[in-house]
């Protein structure tokens, strides 16, 4: 695919609609808030959510409806015999690392392989960023540089939608029961919390929420949050000889002494995990550290686990006068565990993929999906492409072509559901 925008006659006619929906929805702010105390965490995923459950009632979708807690669901009958009741997931919120406040999307036409120079911020450059180097041709989709662009993962909102309206427009396009759900606050980790897994009713479920084209995840990281808190003892600094307790500097002697040269994002890679502190907000008298932990072996996150809360305690308990809160949860557990028991689910990725042209990549995702909840909770969940990169930052971009792509990917895996349906349906053929 290197070199040339993908091509397929059902991702081209797909295209206009998924970018118009797309600029649409990232429009719309949906950052989520850290310590939620109501879903969705922010007013702003309503919002989308309301305008998706207009646009999915405006495509005929009768039982399409938003509830309380913010979840979008709605159902496509299947087109013959009944047979599986199939998901396809993504998610409203954006990460709350970068401002998601007045997204402007720009679309770069007929990209031609060199540096994309953003209006208000960095540069968009393939030595830096080689998934740009087989994108010429591509329209690329970035923000003007000042805010994320919510490719994470309206991209993957946007896939769904087009393909739903394509659905719609063709019946005679093969299709089981399909469950659609738009969700909140992934990004911090509780998009399946509140998720009614009973009502949505499905056997297996999709999440379209990755990266590169043709991607295809079984196998995510298993996930900690740590937050540590200190409480030191606050006076003027003029007068503060034997009495003060800094906090601020205790916090930042337990990110010191952590490894430097491993166990860190940024010198990792592959199935190798890592201990992040990712927010410090700290004043003499209080700090507080918010970490996540991640690996993709139970025993390996356990030893970094443990390698957190001692550092932590050692440290502030060479001052008496500190208090610590420690805590430490739980995010999501990796789901290759409960989908290599149901391998023709992520069979019939792999063919709707192969359907599309596309050679599917199946690597482990450095990261998790709402899907690496809903695994554990029973709905196996594996994750698909959506063709945006570079999430989380004010560099993020995506391909038109891909992202068409994924949209195209959606209807493909509703044929593949489909024939295995009419041919028996326990397994699915490529």
């Amino acid at each position: 695919m290197s070199g040339a925008p993908y091509t397929s006659p059902l991702a081209q006619a797909l295209a206009t609609d998924v970018l118009a929906r797309f600029e649409r929805y990232v429009r719309i702010d949906t950052q989520s808030r850290r310590d939620r105390v109501g879903s969705p965490s922010t007013s702003g995923q309503l919002e989308l959510g309301g305008l998706l459950l207009g646009e999915l009632k405006a495509l005929g979708v009768s039982d399409a409806a938003l509830d309380e807690h913010g979840y979008v669901t709605a159902t496509l009958a299947c087109t013959h015999d009944e047979g599986p009741v199939i998901g396809v997931l993504a998610h409203l919120d954006t990460s709350p690392d970068v401002s998601g406040t007045g997204v402007e999307p720009i679309v770069h036409r007929d990209y031609d392989g060199g540096v994309i120079s953003l209006p208000r911020g960095p540069r968009l450059d393939p030595a830096a960023m080689p998934e740009l180097h087989g994108k010429r041709g591509h329209d690329i989709v970035t923000s003007s540089g000042d805010t994320l662009l919510g490719a994470d993962d309206k991209a993957g909102v946007a896939a769904i939608m087009a393909a739903v309206a394509y659905l719609t427009a063709h019946p005679e396009s093969p299709r089981p029961t399909l469950r659609i759900a738009f969700t909140p606050d992934e990004e911090i980790g509780e998009g399946a919390t509140l998720f009614d897994l009973e009502r949505f009713g499905a056997e297996c479920a999709y999440t379209i929420d990755g990266s590169e084209l043709g991607e295809l995840q079984d196998e995510t990281f298993s996930a900690y949050e740590a937050i540590v808190t200190i409480e030191g003892v606050e006076v003027h600094p003029g007068q503060a000889t034997g009495k003060l307790v800094n906090a601020l500097r205790l916090a930042a002697r337990i990110v010191a002494a952590l490894p430097l040269e491993r166990l860190t994002p940024e010198t990792t890679s592959g199935r190798e995990g890592f201990i992040h502190p990712y927010e410090l907000t700290a004043t003499a008298g209080r700090a507080q550290i918010r970490f996540i932990l991640r690996d993709f072996d139970e025993d390996r996150l356990e030893q970094h686990a443990e390698l957190l809360e001692r550092t932590t305690r050692e440290i502030v308990g060479s001052e008496p006068r500190a208090e610590l809160q420690y805590e430490l949860r739980r995010q999501y557990t990796n789901m290759r565990r409960v989908l290599e028991s149901v391998p023709h689910v992520v069979a019939a990725a792999e063919a709707a993929i192969r359907a599309e042209g596309i050679e599917p990549r199946r690597a482990p995702i450095r990261g998790g999906t709402d899907g690496s909840l809903l695994s554990e909770m029973g709905l196996p969940t594996p994750n698909i492409f959506t063709g945006g990169h570079e999430y989380h930052s004010t560099r993020e971009w995506v391909s038109v072509q891909d992202m068409a792509a994924a949209a195209a990917t959606v209807v493909r895996l509703a044929e593949v559901w489909a024939r295995a349906e009419r041919t028996g349906g326990a397994q699915v053929s490529e």
